[in-house]
């Protein structure tokens, strides 16, 4: 068959070609552009398998702008027209706000899993203005909105496909013509699930429920989720189901990020040996740091790695101190880490309501400072597209050699946050960050226990996650110690947007850690 213009390699043509007869049996044929009603709700699965740099994400980009072309709707979880019996969709999803912001600055237009299994319920009104931004509708009159403001929602639609976006532009904001979320009823058609190496087998499960032709992307290198016994969802699939990419596409872009992450997999390759290639490799490329201490300032957007509880808690105390921070409060700025939900069963559209917002588990949040009710804060989730909003909280801050962490203030229920400075490894997986900071110490001590996992040493798979979160620069940190900061938190350069609020009831430049 025919692939895209852009030069793909052999294992990526092959794998181009076996998603191609997968979309063409289920009625999409990309060749013809060519789209077929639906046939039938049989799951159909495929998995594209490969390390860091093999093209995953390349490959995903131009199945989605082929599917595009041949005429298959984009549902970003942000807003579906009216459906068609015949319609033919594609949704592009990620497990995290994060994975989902990746893939967005290339392009490709994905969401959180979460925002495709629970749907916004429009203002009637207002969703006029999305079924014509939408090109399923006239342009409508809407009292108190200027033909101006008109204008300002079609031209960000434009440029950029997001509902919320637009008529955020026209002075618009969430609690305006949002008036709720539901669990999604319908199924969906055609859905991409980057990362899926994070997938359980339960969101497996209810993906295989929505979507009758499912691909996932995923890396066999990273780390399994931590109640899947060392096994991936792809692992469990027919061999003839998975399709591995090896070669390195990056490697034009000479890479020494990919090149130290791929040397892992020497079965031979000795924790010492690894860091001398990393202190080689610094010596003659800026993009990988030696680093003799942790670099305090970037620890407020880019949380350092590590492996051990213990280092995340003592890192975490270590950046409050240096920043002065008061044992009561947050200062503006602090970032933390969505530890989940506290909220009883009969508060189910509340859970739906904060985690359609973006505050799942896992999630990085900056703390922007108090709401207007007690126990509630102003937050910026970062990677979110709609990233602004005010929810209840109960922070978390864990003290070293004590078992219960202390809390500086807490609604009664509502999103748990842990303190973010500090992120494990396993945490970190399916997010990216300009420059990341990972703790070697760490990695020395999983090194001497000896453990393994899925047939490999653990510090192999915990240093190839880790590296492979950097997306411009490594810092490989050798020494317990923390550098001075070069100034206070900061919040303005995040997006300033009035926040949607969620309702809810009831002494030296180095310091050593």
């Amino acid at each position: 068959m025919t692939v895209p213009a852009l030069t793909f390699s052999d294992d990526q043509a092959q794998a181009y070609d076996s998603v191609a007869e997968l979309l063409r049996s289920a009625g999409v044929n990309l060749d013809d552009q060519l789209l077929m009603p639906p046939r039938g709700t049989d799951a159909s699965v495929l998995a594209v398998t490969g390390k860091a740099g093999s093209g995953k994400t390349m490959l995903l980009a131009e199945l989605y702008k082929a599917l595009q072309e041949a005429g298959v709707e984009v549902v970003s979880g942000d807003y579906e027209s009216r459906k068609r019996k015949d319609k033919r969709t594609l949704a592009i999803l990620a497990p995290t706000n994060k994975a989902a912001s990746v893939l967005r600055l290339r392009g490709v237009p994905a969401t959180t899993i979460h925002r495709i299994l629970y749907t916004p319920v429009y203002d009637p009104e207002y969703e006029r203005i999305a079924e014509w931004l939408a090109g399923n509708g006239e342009r409508p009159e809407i009292d108190g909105l200027t033909p101006e403001a008109l204008n300002r929602a079609e031209v960000f639609y434009a440029g950029n496909k997001s509902i919320p976006g637009a008529l955020a532009a026209a002075g618009l904001r969430g609690s305006d013509f949002i008036t709720g979320w539901k669990r999604r009823e319908e199924p969906l058609d055609i859905g991409f699930i980057d990362e899926s190496s994070m997938l359980d087998d339960r969101q497996f499960e209810d993906l295989q429920e929505i979507f009758p032709t499912l691909l996932l992307f995923g890396d066999p290198a990273q780390l399994a989720p931590v109640n899947q016994s060392g096994t991936m969802v792809f692992d469990k699939l027919p061999e003839r189901r998975v399709l591995t990419l090896s070669r390195i596409h990056r490697q034009d872009a000479d890479n020494p990020i990919l090149d130290l992450a791929h040397a892992l997999s020497d079965p031979d390759l000795q924790f010492e040996q690894f860091e001398r290639m990393i202190e080689e490799t610094a010596a003659r490329d800026e993009r990988v740091v030696w680093g003799s201490r942790v670099e305090v300032d970037l620890m407020a957007r880019s949380p350092v790695l590590v492996w051990r509880n213990a280092t995340r808690i003592r890192l975490i105390n270590a950046f409050r101190n240096v920043h002065g921070a008061p044992e009561d409060s947050l200062l503006e700025g602090e970032p933390l880490i969505c530890d989940g939900l506290e909220l009883p069963l009969k508060h189910r559209k509340k859970r739906l309501d904060l985690e359609a917002r973006g505050l799942i588990k896992g999630a990085q949040v900056i703390y922007l400072g108090e709401g207007r009710k007690r126990g509630f804060s102003r937050l910026h989730v970062m990677g979110a597209e709609d990233p602004q909003v005010s929810a209840a909280s109960i922070v978390k801050i864990e003290k070293p050699g004590e078992e219960e962490p202390f809390i500086p203030f807490a609604a009664s229920m509502g999103a748990t946050f842990l303190h973010g400075a500090a992120v494990t490894i396993h945490k970190a997986q399916g997010s990216q960050w300009d420059t990341v900071q990972v703790f070697a110490p760490d990695l020395y001590a999983a090194a001497r226990m000896g453990r393994s996992e899925a047939g490999q040493p653990l510090w192999k798979r915990l240093v190839y996650v880790a590296i492979t979160r950097a997306q411009e620069r490594l810092i490989w940190v050798v020494r317990n110690r923390l550098a001075k900061p070069s100034g206070a938190l900061r919040v303005d350069d995040l997006r300033a947007v009035p926040a949607a609020p969620l309702t809810l009831s009831q002494p030296d430049p180095e310091e050593t850690l």
